[in-house]
């Protein structure tokens, strides 16, 4: 266990949260003595966060559980920049209406995580456009553009990487490290914030903040990151076959987001119920001493409990209950009489298109009956609608277990089986 008198940093090194610290001790006495404040900062690039954002979310609801005061930062001015951290390439522009439609969409996902409110405790999201948007750009030059030198901004990783690629890095795109340094100052004036918070590819960013607090305002600032998550086979988590997991509902159906963390890889399951759900750690050290068949209850626990938290209990309830259904179902033998497909590993590896599987299984008569099928929806795979025609069947469809039902509207079943 960890020895740090602070409630708040005990809680992310005992459950692998933290990467780099500047000034731990500093940062630790200042939690330990009153509430601070910290934020986190998510650009607006989309209509829906992605697990990969979860690790920071989930410290910002640690961070107000421990009687802290946590700030989202929506950087609906610095989504028209671009952050250049880890991109090969600019990210394309977006509209104002696009940026401010994603942000709505966005913080119905953090509304599960942390409480915003009026009072001292509930946590507040603001936007950078309500300070970047004013700044006069030579005054702005002029303030803090003396802070900045070329020299250092060329060591960065996120200027380096993209000029060693031999990859375009705009003038625009160069400005993005001075606005998230801007940011920090201006919440530390505002809202007393001594503490950003982000992922290990933001430590450069962060220091810059607090680099620049100092020289201007003489303010003493801290930065934390997490460490780059993996999963076992050194893959990046939250990647799957089929694309981004996503923590909305509407890019991602409960029940799909449920299976992701059910086919978590053995090795990883303690790492993850550490990370994404709030099970006491004694409870996790006993999960992850399962074995064998065993830990498969250990896998459900955490797709239970991370849905719960990210989707609400009702949804993890259901999901859980049409795992339970349609597997038990498979595995019992139930689905014996209906037509099958045996298929191998390596089959599945290359993936099998959902058109040419139908017309094998002789739940359509043609390629074109199937196509149909799929556009008016009639299509699924364990009562999952499939929509796309080009879509193919691969392992993460079979999760951990060796068959699956696919049905043509309500009447017509078959299976597909691992062999």
């Amino acid at each position: 266990m960890s020895a740090y008198k602070s409630e708040f940093i005990n809680t992310l090194m005992d459950r692998g949260f933290i990467h780099q610290m500047t000034d731990a001790d500093g940062l630790d006495a200042k939690l330990a003595e009153a509430p601070q404040t910290a934020y986190i900062g998510f650009d607006c690039t989309g209509p829906s966060l992605h697990v990969g954002s979860l690790v920071q979310m989930m410290m910002l609801r640690h961070f107000q559980k421990c009687g802290h005061n946590p700030i989202v930062l929506m950087g609906g001015g610095t989504t028209k920049v671009g952050d250049p951290s880890g991109k090969d390439e600019s990210r394309k522009m977006l509209s104002e209406d696009d940026i401010a439609g994603y942000m709505k969409s966005i913080k119905a996902s953090f509304e599960r995580f942390i409480t915003f409110g009026k009072d001292d405790s509930d946590a507040i999201m603001v936007n950078n456009e309500e300070w970047l948007n004013k700044l006069g750009y030579i005054d702005f030059l002029r303030e803090v553009g003396p802070h900045f030198t070329i020299n250092r901004m060329l060591t960065f990783d996120s200027v380096k990487l993209r000029l060693e690629r031999e990859q375009p890095l705009t003038f625009l795109e160069f400005n993005y490290m001075i606005l998230q340094a801007y940011d920090f100052l201006e919440l530390q004036r505002r809202n007393k914030c001594i503490l950003q918070m982000g992922g290990s590819d933001q430590w450069g960013n962060i220091v810059n903040g607090m680099e620049l607090g100092r020289r201007i305002d003489g303010a003493q600032l801290y930065g934390l990151t997490t460490p780059l998550i993996t999963t076992a086979d050194g893959g990046k988590m939250g990647k799957t076959a089929k694309g981004a997991v996503w923590l909305n509902e509407e890019q991602l159906s409960s029940y799909d987001y449920w299976q992701f963390w059910r086919n978590t890889q053995d090795a990883d399951v303690a790492k993850f119920l550490k990370l994404f759900t709030e099970l006491p750690l004694d409870e996790i050290d006993k999960l992850e001493k399962l074995g064998g068949s065993e830990i498969n209850q250990a896998k459900i626990i955490l797709a239970n409990e991370a849905t719960k938290l990210c989707r609400g209990e009702k949804a993890a309830l259901s999901a859980a209950d049409t795992a339970h259904a349609t597997f038990s179902a498979a595995e019992n033998n139930d689905l014996s009489d209906l037509p099958t497909l045996e298929v191998g590993t390596k089959d599945l590896a290359a993936g099998m298109n959902i058109v040419d599987v139908f017309c094998e299984l002789g739940l359509t008569q043609s390629k074109k009956e199937a196509r149909r099928l799929i556009e008016q929806g009639g299509a699924k795979i364990d009562g999952k609608a499939i929509d796309t025609v080009d879509y193919k069947i691969g392992g993460d469809d079979f999760g951990n277990h060796n068959v699956i039902k696919l049905s043509a509207g309500k009447k017509r079943h078959g299976v597909m089986k691992v062999s």
